[in-house]
């Protein structure tokens, strides 16, 4: 698509985030791995955004680079470079303060490393649902705490004790080295780099408060600094693995049916495509596949969201996840266990995560100027105000130091990847499938939305309701064999509607088969060229009368979509064709008029019958006789008298104008891969009313991240005219900073809550 590029990160971050940030994929098409021979790593404390623009600036030099493939959801990283130069950019990345290790050597994120203070190794692995399990590094944090408490009591006792003062020096020597060893690591990096982050930033301030005497105060403040990254990086977590839990929803083994026909269990992952597997009443579908034996109903929530089971019948597909309700049914496997849908929706909304909202790149702009811009701040008050305002050089430097402190844009740059994320994993659980933070953005900007009939407005499965067989020198049963066969070889609902109709797909031979998007199709019968197609197509070849008008007309004002089967001089058959409008498609034009949304439909049947069917369904404007072109058009003029237009489609003839719209919504239950390639958003259970749905999250995940955005400046102004004069301690520092970032991660959150 490429009216939308993809942003690179920003290279001048200045917040570390030491938080977590993080199918038919929201590209639904299977997740690939890296090309063979480009090394992967995985970076354990590699966990938003703000590091990934690290990394990228660390190996911005590396002789032969040609590309960096970044994967937040994973921790990997794939790395596109001569294999000599490998060495160096894994000895750069280790300098920034980040330990790469071989995907093939890397352990499971409950293994972690835990020497230092990295959150993600602290927290990840545990309960990746809503629950709050005990992060593995909460005991040294901890033991800190009680150490700097100790320190502190010291100080506050026997302030000119010396023996006491050696002991309180040495126990918050302690607690800084416990809570912030991996801190001082990732900050000397950043600093021998010249480049200010959360990292620089509390190693500067604890080290000068130290150093001046305030060791209780130092050793409080990252103590306690330690802890609440902890504790917001478990919140952040929260959102970045609301979709992996759906991973769980899997079991672990199969029943397969062996080659002498007994049933033995297998693990999941082993079983082939094109097994047959059993799955029993109450138990969940392993594997995506085709019902060969049984029948069931289906509880589908955990992929499509929809909360009403699906019956299942002998050549329906289920998938992964999905839970068996009632019969015993075989399933004729289709997909690997890393290629399901649910795997796919996974890896889909992983790769979201990773780019960034235009949100979140104005902040990321902002947080790099607004940094060195308070540091200057700092560095004019240590030096100026001894002489300005008659400080001592110890209370200049101290106060200093709480502006340092204070000016740390932690809470502002996690405000808004927390809530993307949020917004993001919201509106998967619901079979909203968004393909990036711009999306969810720009969904709340929809003045106007295009909508495809067949399938999209429509069932999309319709009926045959009428044959005319015109007077030929032709025998009757051999043209309904040639529609039969014509049809059979499309997919196009109404093609499939006229072969079933006509009783299965038929069994002649065709020669030169050809597609006519938004017209038909062609074809050799035994040498005589054979054409099925809609009214514009007859009418191009020159074979329209008007006898034929007449009866076309007929059947267009009831409704109905006319094909033809013509030969090279002249219309053999005409078949009428009838769908049935979705009455959700009624709630969701009423839902989309009543947030201000203007509806339009473009089709490729023909006006009379789109006039029919956009009045039925209360749409604004029925366009008729479409080719994929006109429709493409059709949405350029949109976008001059509206504005911003989405168009949602389900087929091939849909894809152009889907790339062409601001953005695109794909029907995905039955859309095309061509449409859901080309779409921005994939509805999973063809339900309209997801896209109103969709309009009310993207608006308000953009108010919450606009509260975000002041809370945390406004908590930032506050506490910075505090220090300035002489309100604030290091301590209130530390809890205004902390306190603003935990703050915007829960309200973040609540994106998460919001309901359908």
């Amino acid at each position: 698509m490429s009216r939308v590029p993809k942003d690179e990160p920003s290279h001048s971050h200045s917040c570390e985030c030491d938080h977590a940030s993080s199918s038919d994929s929201v590209v639904i098409t299977e997740a690939k791995p890296e090309p063979a021979g480009i090394p992967v790593f995985r970076i354990p404390t590699m966990d938003c955004a703000a590091e990934e623009g690290e990394i990228r600036h660390a190996l911005a030099k590396l002789p032969g680079l040609r590309s960096l493939s970044f994967q937040l959801g994973a921790r990997t990283l794939a790395i596109d470079a001569p294999a000599e130069s490998i060495p160096q950019a894994l000895e750069a990345i280790r300098k920034a303060g980040f330990k790469p290790v071989p995907v093939s050597e890397a352990v499971g994120d409950d293994e972690h490393d835990h020497s230092g203070h990295d959150h993600s190794q602290d927290h990840h692995g545990h309960s990746h649902g809503g629950g709050f399990a005990l992060p593995k590094g909460l005991p040294r944090y901890a033991l800190a705490l009680v150490l700097a408490f100790g320190a502190e009591s010291i100080s506050f006792f026997a302030p000119h004790a010396m023996i006491f003062s050696g002991l309180g020096m040495a126990l918050s020597a302690a607690a800084i080295g416990l809570a912030g060893f991996s801190t001082y690591v990732k900050g000397l990096a950043a600093l021998r780099n010249l480049r200010l982050n959360i990292n620089a930033l509390m190693t500067v301030a604890v080290t000068g408060a130290f150093l001046i005497g305030q060791w209780p105060e130092a050793a409080m403040v990252m103590a306690l600094y330690a802890i609440a990254e902890l504790i917001e990086a478990r919140s952040v977590d929260r959102a970045r693995n609301a979709i992996k839990g759906l991973l769980d929803m899997t079991p672990e083994k199969a029943e397969v049916k062996q080659a002498d026909g007994t049933w033995a269990e297998s693990l999941v992952k082993t079983v082939a495509i094109g097994a047959i597997v059993r799955v029993k009443p109450g138990a969940r579908v392993p594997l995506d596949g085709v019902i060969v034996f049984g029948t069931t109903s289906v509880d589908q929530s955990p992929v499509t969201g929809e909360s009403i089971p699906v019956d299942k019948a002998v050549g329906d597909p289920v998938f992964a996840g999905t839970i068996n309700t009632t019969g015993m049914v075989e399933i004729n496997i289709t997909s690997a266990a890393n290629g399901t849908l649910l795997a796919r929706i996974i890896h889909a909304v992983e790769q979201a995560q990773g780019s960034r909202a235009p949100t979140q790149q104005f902040v990321d702009r902002f947080a790099s100027i607004y940094t060195p811009a308070v540091f200057a701040l700092a560095l004019v008050v240590c030096l100026l105000t001894p002489w300005l305002m008659d400080w001592t050089w110890m209370q200049a430097i101290y106060k200093a130091l709480v502006l340092l402190v204070i000016a740390c844009p932690c809470a502002l740059v996690i405000s808004t990847p927390v809530t993307v994320v949020s917004g993001l994993a919201a509106a998967a659980r619901r079979g909203i499938l968004i393909k990036g933070g711009v999306h969810l953005e720009g969904a709340r900007k929809i003045t106007a939305i295009a909508l495809d009939k067949t399938g999209t407005i429509t069932q999309g499965k319709p009926k045959l309701v009428a044959t005319e067989i015109l007077p030929s020198d032709q025998d009757e049963s051999q043209v309904l064999r040639w529609a039969a066969d014509l049809a059979g070889h499309s997919d196009h609902p109404v093609s499939k509607s006229i072969a079933q109709g006509l009783g299965g797909q038929g069994n002649g031979k065709l020669d030169g088969f050809t597609a006519l998007p938004g017209r038909g199709i062609e074809a050799k019968a035994s040498g005589l060229p054979l054409i099925l197609g809609n009214h514009r197509l007859i009418e191009d070849r020159g074979f329209c009368s008007p006898q034929i008008e007449a009866r076309l007309a007929e059947h267009e004002a009831q409704g109905r979509t006319v094909t033809m089967l013509a030969s090279g001089t002249r219309v053999l058959a005409i078949f009428a064709v009838a769908d049935t409008i979705k009455e959700s498609s009624r709630e969701a034009i009423a839902e989309l008029h009543a947030l201000g949304v203007v509806s339009v439909m473009l089709t490729g049947d023909n006006v009379a019958t789109a006039k029919a069917i956009g009045k039925q369904a209360g749409i604004d404007d029925a366009r008729g006789n479409l080719l994929p072109e006109d429709k493409l058009a059709a949405i350029e003029e949109m976008q001059e008298r509206y504005g911003y237009v989405a168009m949602t489609g389900d087929g091939i003839n849909d894809a152009p104008a889907l790339a062409r719209a601001d953005i695109g919504f794909a029907m995905g239950g039955a859309g095309t891969d061509t449409a859901m390639e080309a779409a921005d958003v994939v509805i999973m259970n063809d339900d309209l009313r997801r896209i109103p749905e969709a309009i009310r999250l993207s608006r308000k995940t953009q108010a919450i991240l606009w509260q975000n955005i002041a809370l945390a400046l406004g908590i930032k102004a506050v506490f910075l005219l505090l220090a300035l004069f002489n309100g604030a301690t290091m301590w209130m520092a530390v809890f205004a900073d902390m306190g603003a970032s935990l703050l915007v991660v829960f309200n973040g959150l609540r994106v998460l809550r919001s309901k359908p």
